[in-house]
């Protein structure tokens, strides 16, 4: 007779990052001897994977271990336990403030996590991502190619919590880039602290254009993305790669922060306004039809209302595809939380909504060139109610850029995880919409 198996339930908070790591952690506990459920009131055990990235993700982190502890106090779950980056960082604060928490782990603490568990045969942490437990929508997939970043930014507190840099090694990469493509994967996202770092370490000479080279050998991948590419960092023969590739997407995700040249060294980031502008013109240049994203840091400590409206202006004038923007938040043990200065916080807000507004304006403007034009998208999603099918044009990332929407496709459930070329029709703020283009597949 078989034994019954444990409920666990992992709530995971943060970035993709973690999601990669809680579906590895799931992967690596035995089925025979846990069972994952999506409902923590159900659960026996409840891990908290934590984001301890800036104070609004701390502050959700606790909220849910709070949660999970009070549904322990009521008697419907055994043990609460806690891993992950804040966990990392704050562990002794946390064992003293939550002592309704059975135990504390760190990040990719998976073999630690499965013998608290009693789960006697570990593995070597190197085949753990290859045995994922997926949970998202099988057509695309993130792909961890290494952890923790040598940078030293002064806002950042991620090296305290993930550590050095550390590339994963090609052939545990390919590895799991096989196992995703066999699950139904067609679009590998690449992500890491710093993508373009990767093969640095390995004393090998290899650089992410030759790891991207390789995952393009795996027939069942159609699309590349490569997230998170350091400004500084990135290999001289990368873009000349992407322009001759078939897979690897004509997009970039390039983190710049800021463009007042003042701010950059504040922020130990390195560069300036007319270097970082260059490389944007460079990049242009190479890659016909490239979309670019970056992010900004509004309200870093010493920024001035002129720091602010150079960033405006630079923002203007470049014209970036795509924008994501923080407001600064305080990290203590960072250098940034040292610096005198601080911007208040309606200060932020205000310059928040006014960078947004503007990227509002750009992106409008850039879409509405697309009207009438053909473009490959992959189908995400489809909402039976409306008959409408939500996907990705090759220039946007899941969750954080545009959508392109097809309505009137009754058949659009059975098209999901499908690449088909539409020609859009209409255009707003972050959205396309279009009809399938004669039925044809897209390249």
């Amino acid at each position: 007779m078989r034994k019954r198996r444990q409920k666990i339930h992992i709530t995971t908070l943060g970035c993709e990052k973690n999601l990669v790591d809680s579906e590895a952690m799931t992967g690596y506990l035995n089925a025979d001897k846990f069972e994952i459920i999506d409902s923590p009131e159900n659960a026996e055990i409840v891990i908290i994977n934590t984001c301890g990235f800036i104070q609004p993700a701390k502050e959700e982190s606790i909220d849910a271990i709070l949660e999970a502890t009070e549904l322990k106090k009521q008697g419907s779950i055994k043990k609460v336990l806690v891993a992950g980056c804040m966990s990392q960082r704050y562990k002794d604060e946390m064992i003293k403030e939550l002592p309704d928490v059975d135990a504390f782990f760190g990040t990719e603490d998976y073999r630690n996590i499965a013998s608290y568990l009693g789960q006697t045969h570990l593995d070597s942490i190197d085949k753990i991502y290859s045995r994922r437990n997926l949970t998202g929508p099988k057509h695309f997939a993130y792909l961890k190619i290494s952890e923790g970043c040598d940078h030293e930014c002064s806002f950042c507190a991620i090296p305290l919590m993930r550590g050095k840099h550390r590339s994963r090694s090609l052939e545990h990469i390919l590895e799991e880039a096989k196992m995703l493509a066999d699950a139904g994967a067609r679009e590998l996202i690449l992500i890491a602290q710093d993508s373009t770092y990767w093969g640095k370490d390995l004393n090998n000479g290899q650089t992410i254009t030759d790891l991207v080279s390789a995952l393009e050998k795996i027939e069942a991948i159609q699309w590349i993305r490569v997230m998170y590419l350091y400004p500084n960092t990135i290999p001289p023969d990368y873009f000349d790669f992407m322009k001759n590739s078939q897979k690897l997407l004509n997009y970039v995700d390039i983190p710049l922060q800021h463009a007042s040249g003042k701010m950059l060294k504040l922020m130990r980031r390195g560069g300036n306004k007319n270097s970082l502008e260059d490389l944007i013109v460079s990049i242009r240049n190479k890659v016909e039809n490239i979309v670019i994203r970056t992010t900004f840091i509004v309200g870093h400590p010493g920024e001035t209302e002129a720091d602010f409206e150079e960033l405006l202006d630079f923002i203007g004038r470049i014209k970036f595809n795509r924008i994501g923007a923080f407001l600064y938040s305080d990290e203590d043990h960072t250098a940034s939380f040292e610096q005198k200065e601080k911007v208040p916080d309606d200060i932020k807000s205000e310059r928040y909504n006014r960078l947004m507004e503007k990227q509002q304006e750009i992106s409008l403007e850039l879409n509405s060139k697309l009207r009438g034009k053909i473009v490959d998208v992959i189908m995400d999603e489809f909402l039976e109610e409306s008959a409408t099918l939500i996907g990705r044009s090759y220039g946007d990332a899941p969750e954080i850029d545009n959508e392109v929407i097809i309505e009137n496709c009754p058949d659009g459930k059975a098209r999901i995880g499908e690449i088909f070329s539409i020609k859009i029709t209409d255009v707003e703020t972050y959205e396309l919409f279009g009809n399938i283009y004669n039925g044809v597949h897209g390249q």
